[in-house]
């Protein structure tokens, strides 16, 4: 998803999450900011301690859109071949945990009509 005008990117990203997965939380530390200078944009990438699962939201209501729960290592594989540079965010997201000792858990949505390709 995208920020609106004047809204901070950490306020957007929990804004997304809720929107588009179904998820709220708390948000964690910042990931990395991500640029893309083809399509000249930035792509900030947050963790979300998630402390609440709605079972309707506003994408599953409007586009049918679904959620999937993976752990890193797994979003990783799913996101390589149609989504690389999705995987490069969980990749300096493992890192980071690796160096913790973490095992944390991702989640992606998708609606019914979507492909793979459309995972976020």
């Amino acid at each position: 998803g995208g920020m609106e005008p004047e809204e901070e990117p950490s306020v957007a990203a929990v804004r997304e999450v809720c929107e588009e997965a179904g998820v709220k939380g708390t948000l964690g530390r910042l990931v990395g900011i991500f640029e893309n200078q083809d399509r000249k944009h930035r792509t900030y990438v947050y963790v979300l301690i998630v402390t609440e699962v709605l079972e309707d939201w506003e994408d599953s209501v409007n586009i049918g859109r679904k959620r999937e729960w993976f752990k890193i290592d797994d979003a990783i594989k799913v996101l390589q071949y149609h989504k690389p540079v999705q995987a490069s965010y969980f990749e300096t997201l493992r890192q980071g945990y690796l160096a913790n000792n973490g095992t944390p858990v991702v989640t992606t949505s998708f609606s019914k009509e979507s492909t793979l390709s459309d995972i976020r």
